[in-house]
């Protein structure tokens, strides 16, 4: 059983808009701190928004203003409101989980924006 499932991926123009979802499955939810990473043809992979378990919030400089991210304890998924895409957003977008020993991965979304 595949531990993250992020959806919401897709393609948009230039100054559009997209929402990710990460859906944890199984286990508690609310102890993880999450984050959204991507990772670009050639390039290495980069943080993009973590979400502490108390809803601290952090952001690359890169999407500061742009992206937002959340947590829904009911619905064990964390999302990721991108806003104003820009070419340089495509990417494919990983959610992690964090909590003492346990690191998990999903298999991530596609994002992909044409200008």
């Amino acid at each position: 059983q595949v531990p993250l499932v992020e959806s919401g991926g897709g393609l948009v123009e230039v100054g559009g808009s997209l929402r990710l979802s990460c859906l944890k499955s199984g286990g508690i939810f609310t102890v993880y701190t999450f984050g959204w990473y991507r990772q670009a043809p050639g390039k290495q992979r980069e943080l993009v928004a973590t979400i502490t378990d108390s809803g601290s919030i952090n952001y690359a400089d890169s999407v500061k203003g742009r992206f937002t991210i959340s947590r829904e304890r009911a619905a064990s998924t964390v999302y990721l409101q991108m806003n104003n895409l820009k070419a340089e957003d495509t990417a494919k977008y990983y959610c992690n989980a964090k909590w003492s020993h346990s690191d998990l991965w999903g298999q991530g979304t596609q994002v992909t924006v044409s200008s």
